[in-house]
This record gives structure tokens, sequence and C-alpha cells, in this order.
């Protein structure tokens, strides 16, 4: 049985002070949630965040990381740095970071494995734009997206992977992703997994990343290969959140 995982994307929000107060409303509101937790913030939150559910069920994660150990990359975290706060998750090949800060396939494998080689956990973006979907390219798109981004990882490390679906031209468009659309990709990456690391692919976790919301979660997640949301805006409500929680059924 996979676990189902909601994961907070808080993108450029909140402050460290205005982190707090939303962690604090985030504590008691999941407390009880069937599912795992994470919230991945900004850099300038992560203490915070840390510091603020110790000893709780949230997991907290950062929104990036760099590929190299140390050096001179002005602006950048290391995967160590992030362990060394008490970090367990990021992400990395965000829909975002690869539309405006020219992020690759390429760099996103290096990511991941810097961050798999330190002992986080990856949540790996990968999804199309509008025109390659009405192009009909998804499915190639979303194969080599996958692939490269897992080059090299190991079977035993797929056990700190979780793939997130962003459909990006769902996210913001007035366009929505159908549960059953959502399901056919979702089971399309699993069985891209399972040809490269067999039955380890039947246990990672495939997040949907398009826009999900308290009103669509529960036929989303009603779906056998949906394990779960990655939660951008809604992630900065504590009602939300926990209501996007509370639409996992029994599988």
């Amino acid at each position: 049985m996979r676990k189902p995982i909601i994961a907070g994307n808080w993108k450029m929000n909140k402050t460290a002070s205005e982190a707090a107060v939303l962690v604090d409303e985030l504590i008691p509101a999941v407390k009880d949630a069937s599912c795992e937790v994470v919230i991945c913030t900004p850099y300038t939150d992560l203490v915070t965040a840390v510091a603020k559910t110790k000893g709780t069920n949230i997991h907290v994660g950062a929104e990036n990381v760099h590929f190299e150990k140390s050096g001179a990359f002005t602006g950048e975290i290391s995967a160590d740095m992030l362990v060394d706060l008490g970090v367990e998750y990021v992400i990395v090949g965000h829909s975002e970071r690869r539309q405006y800060f020219a992020e690759t396939d390429q760099t996103v494998n290096k990511r991941a494995l810097a961050a798999l080689n330190a002992g986080l956990k990856v949540i790996i973006c990968v999804g199309e734009s509008l025109q390659q979907r009405e192009e009909g390219v998804t499915e190639e798109l979303v194969r080599m997206q996958t692939k490269i981004a897992l080059r090299d990882v190991t079977a035993e490390q797929m056990a700190n992977v979780v793939i997130a679906y962003e459909p990006v031209w769902a996210i913001g468009t007035g366009k929505t992703a159908t549960a059953e659309q959502a399901q056919e990709i979702h089971a399309y990456i699993r069985t891209i997994l399972r040809e490269k690391f067999g039955a380890a692919a039947d246990e990672t976790p495939i997040l949907y990343g398009g826009s999900c919301k308290p009103s669509n979660a529960p036929e989303l997640f009603a779906k056998e290969d949906v394990d779960g949301g990655l939660i951008g805006g809604a992630a900065l409500k504590a009602a939300d959140f926990l209501a996007i929680g509370k639409g996992f059924p029994q599988k």
C-alpha cells in the first residue's frame, strides 16, 4: 500500500513570521490526517518551519536545491545545507523552475541525484504545456522527462522518490484536467517506472499537481494511481489544506 501524501508548495509566499502563524494553524488541523503531510516552504521559512513542526506529523521540504555540494554558486543552496537544517523533502523540476529559470531535464536529474545522495526525499515534477498537449506529445514528453530525471537513480533510492504530475495547461488557464485524464497519465508514469525499476514502481507515490482543490480532491484521489496532491494556493490556507487531505478514500 502506497501511503497517500499531500505536499504543500508555498512558492514565493509567506515571510518567516507569517509562516509561523500558518504552521501554528496547520499543526492542530492535520494532526489526525491519514496521509503524510508535507509543507515545502521558501528557504527563509525553513528554520521556522522545522522548529515549529518538531514532534508533529508535518514534514518540511524545500522548493529547490542546487546540484553541487559547495562552491562559487552565489544565491544557491546545497542538499547538505538542507539536511543540516532538518529538512526532509525537496521539490525538483517544478514547471515554474522550468519556465522561468531555464531548468532542463538534465539539471533536474542532477538536482535529484544530489538530493537523494544527501538523504533527502525528492518530489520530481513532470508535465506538459497546453501546446504540447494539443500537439499530442504528452506521453512522449512525460516519458522523456521521467526517464532523464531518474537517470542513475537506483531501485533502492526509489524509496525516497515521489513523482508529481503537473498538467501545466490546467494550472491557472481556466482549463480543467478531469480525474480520468489525471489517472491516464499517472498510470502511464507508473508503467515507465515499472520498465526501469520493476516492483519498486508500485511503491512510488505519484501526486497530482494541477490545481488540486477541496472540491476536486475526492474524485482525483479515488483513482488507482493518484496517490495525493502537490498543492499550490490551497496550501496557504489551513482549512483548505485540511479539506484536501480529507479527500482520500480507502483504496
